[in-house]
């Protein structure tokens, strides 16, 4: 395909991924503590069935050069070669899973870390196998290939809109040859986020600290991601002071990494004759530039809302004033365990708004073994659906709960996306179900904003109420207001590239320190080592990734207003955005919905939601 899809998008990142989630010590043979909950056998009986399939899809690309040339020769030629590479695409997408699963599962055992990077190198292979379909497909030319859809069924039905995206992206795709060199070059253009990946993991001699309890803390990322909300507020400050000030030590290491993702997309911009790199990283999911930069625009203006909650939370926390390191206590403590069979129970409940026929199919999913829900030693940290086998299979679903609300929270985002992939699946063939990312959050943040309104309703206490309701503006900080600053960074970041400008650790550091500042307001202090927080995103090596997260929470809070509203008609209106899955561009598929995200309408709206919010609990303060 012309640009990979979501499935194949998971793989592209994974060697990245793989370096940030594994530890200096994961290239030891480990015998696994505990098995994962999931069952890896729906995909394969084991490991030689695995490996058996691999090699068998690596001995079937050479077949699909057969079909070069003949694109244009019928309807029905071009058909038999879009389903020769859709079905290999297919098998490969199994195969990953598995892999991947198992490797994350015990991110210790350097066996299946192997086969993950198996995997990985056969979708490259099958990148380079497939790169000269999309120059022969516009040689063909549009009046030709639009014929052959009308006349054939099964272009029709599967690869409609896979060639009406081929055709709409002929100015950026270069010939044949070209194609498969830069499909060679995908490996050595993601070196710079392999590099920062390992510094995370294996380079960066993380410090130790002991906190005011007497316990000793390991700060790592993920030391630093538990610890950052400590009670203790001197104890946040070690933990602040201690982590940053060891990631300024790296600034201009990072800074090199940071600077060779800028050249390569730069580098990718030029290749594919895009005028600016946002452009190029949009075009894929035919995403316009005024959506990114409407984004930007209306979260500027709202920051004063923004910095209205960071007054409310110092008075909530009783301090006397605001400092960087206090972002992230929670307002409310809520010292309540709550068990994975309890989370189900209230997620099925809270999410009733959405029918019973969701409820029903939710409730059969959430009984099956598809989810490894608990930490354990080895395990992967984080949480994800992975949706890669989910057409012939299932979603699996990699969780890492604690028994609380945020957990809860955790559980209905990523069965959530489970859900957004099952409905797609049903109601879509394999080649359209597959949705963008740029509509993948939806459904996942829809779901935790049914959980706290679910939960708000029923509070006893005005504490309780507060502490939802922090959860709430805490969950619209950190997704549309953090993100969207994350988006604007890279967007100066990717200015100055392309400028010519030279950057460096430094450079960054001022852009972001310039961000941080004017996002969190003139009261809330802010250590200048604090500012290298920028060498701590992985996600900037993803290139205009994240400001999905913002555009995706605005849409689910438009969608869940009008549903918690609404009836039947709202709700549907919903659900038809999840079933479309991938069949044509999303911001067209949500203007179907009502939606259009290149307005300012969907973030004035979360901007109005979060208002509401703070209104809500200052009004309970008073």
């Amino acid at each position: 395909m012309t640009d990979l899809n979501r499935r194949e998008a998971i793989a592209t990142t994974a060697l990245a991924s793989m370096a940030i989630a594994m530890p200096a010590w994961a290239q030891d043979k480990a015998t696994p503590t505990d098995t994962a909950a999931w069952d890896l056998s729906d995909l394969y009986p084991g490991d030689a069935a695995w490996d058996a399939a691999r090699k068998a899809a690596l001995a079937e690309l050479p077949s699909l050069k057969s079909y070069k040339g003949t694109l244009g020769d019928s309807a029905s030629a071009l058909a038999r070669a879009l389903t020769a590479q859709s079905d290999i695409g297919r098998k490969i997408a199994r195969i990953y899973t598995y892999a991947s699963l198992n490797a994350d599962a015990d991110v210790r055992v350097a066996a299946n870390q192997e086969k993950r990077s198996q995997a990985i190198d056969l979708y490259t292979a099958y990148g380079e196998a497939t790169a000269w379909m999309a120059p022969e497909i516009l040689s063909v030319g549009k009046d030709k290939v639009d014929g052959f859809v009308a006349r054939n069924p099964v272009l029709k039905k599967r690869f409609a809109f896979y060639l009406d995206n081929t055709l709409r992206q002929a100015p950026h795709t270069l010939s044949s040859d070209e194609e498969a060199l830069l499909a060679s070059a995908n490996s050595p253009l993601g070196a710079s986020q392999t590099t920062a990946g390992q510094l995370r993991a294996a380079s960066i001699p993380w410090p130790t600290i002991t906190l005011s309890t007497g316990k000793q803390v390991r700060l790592d990322d993920q030391g630093y991601s538990l610890n950052r909300d400590a009670p203790d507020r001197t104890d946040r400050k070690k933990v602040f002071d201690a982590f940053w000030g060891e990631y300024k030590q790296f600034e201009s290491a990072f800074g090199s990494t940071y600077d060779g993702q800028l050249k390569a997309d730069v580098f990718q911009m030029k290749a594919r004759k895009y005028p600016t790199c946002v452009a190029a990283a949009l075009s894929g999911a035919n995403v316009p530039e005024a959506v990114y930069r409407t984004l930007v625009t209306e979260t500027n203006e709202g920051l004063p809302q923004l910095h209205r909650y960071f007054a409310l939370r110092q008075k909530l926390l009783g301090l006397p004033d605001m400092h960087y390191y206090d972002i992230y206590p929670p307002l409310v403590k809520l010292d309540r365990k709550i068990t994975v069979p309890q989370m189900r129970e209230t997620v099925l409940k809270a999410v009733a708004p959405l029918g019973p026929d969701y409820v029903k199919e939710l409730a059969n999913a959430t009984a099956q073994k598809w989810m490894d829900p608990l930490p354990r030693p080895g395990k992967r940290s984080g949480a994800y659906m992975n949706p890669a086998a989910a057409y012939d299979v299932h979603p699996y679903l990699l969780l890492n709960l604690g028994e609380n609300y945020e957990g809860m929270s955790t559980f209905a985002h990523e069965w959530g996306h489970a859900m957004h992939t099952l409905l797609a699946n049903a109601a879509q063939p394999y080649d359209t179900a597959d949705y963008p990312i740029f509509l993948a959050e939806i459904a996942s943040t829809l779901n935790e904003q049914l959980l706290v309104a679910y939960m708000l309703e029923r509070a006893e206490t005005k504490e309780e109420k507060i502490f939802y309701l922090g959860q709430q503006m805490e969950n619209i900080r950190g997704t549309y207001f953090r993100q969207a600053m994350f988006a604007e960074f890279e967007l100066k970041a990717h200015d100055m590239a392309e400028a010519g400008e030279g950057t460096s650790g430094q450079s960054f550091t001022r852009i972001y320190g310039d961000l941080v500042h004017r996002y969190h307001g003139p009261k809330v202090a802010i250590d200048p080592t604090y500012t290298v927080e920028w060498a701590y995103i992985p996600h900037f090596y993803n290139s205009f990734y994240v400001y999905q997260y913002a555009t995706s929470i605005a849409a689910a809070s438009y969608f869940a207003r009008a549903i918690l509203k609404g009836g039947a008609k709202e709700r549907d209106n919903y659900l038809s955005v999840l079933k479309a899955g991938g069949s044509d561009y999303p911001t067209e598929i949500l203007k179907r919905a009502g939606l259009d995200m290149a307005s300012p309408a969907p973030y004035r709206a979360i901007i109005q939601t979060f208002k509401e919010t703070l209104d809500q609990a200052e009004s309970l303060m008073a």
